[in-house]
């Protein structure tokens, strides 16, 4: 059994007309539906900014611009039934392919080659039973005016 770490991760907002791109999907312990921007692990040596961007390279298959780091949020939380401990760098940056924020959803994959569909969705989604997360992250987008 491995022991317990802090991984460090960076999540990238995309944003349109008041909506978000983000992944939906449901922790298989709790049944609970959950919402998360696009972004992964922070790989040893390489800086969030530049794990952003390969992130999306490897998820989308697109290129993207204008990448600012909004802030910094520390995610203890619990899924699955594991407990977990993340440092999250959030990004807002844009997509160099206008024509994907006219896309209701977008295809990707996930690391492991695993399909997944990444949807627009604005702050009514987003409630304590379907949580925006990591936890704060809705508090940092509306202060960030990424968010309604």
């Amino acid at each position: 059994m491995s022991e317990p770490r802090i991984r460090a991760l960076a999540l990238c907002v995309f944003h349109h007309q008041g909506k978000i791109l983000v992944n939906q999907f449901v922790d298989a312990d709790t049944q609970q539906t959950l919402f998360r921007p696009l972004g992964g692990g922070i790989d040893f040596g390489e800086h969030s900014a530049r794990a952003i961007v390969r992130e999306v390279q490897e998820e989308l298959g697109q290129s993207i611009n204008h990448l600012r780091l909004i802030g910094t949020l520390e995610s203890l939380f619990t899924f699955a039934g594991k407990p977990g401990h993340e440092i999250v760098q959030v990004y807002d940056a844009r997509f160099d392919d206008p024509s994907l924020y006219q896309r209701a959803h977008l295809d990707a994959r996930e690391s492991d080659g695993a399909p997944f569909v990444a949807r627009w969705h604005d702050s009514r989604s987003f409630s304590e039973g379907t949580p925006l997360v990591p936890q704060g992250l809705g508090e940092l987008l509306k202060n960030a005016g990424l968010l309604d």
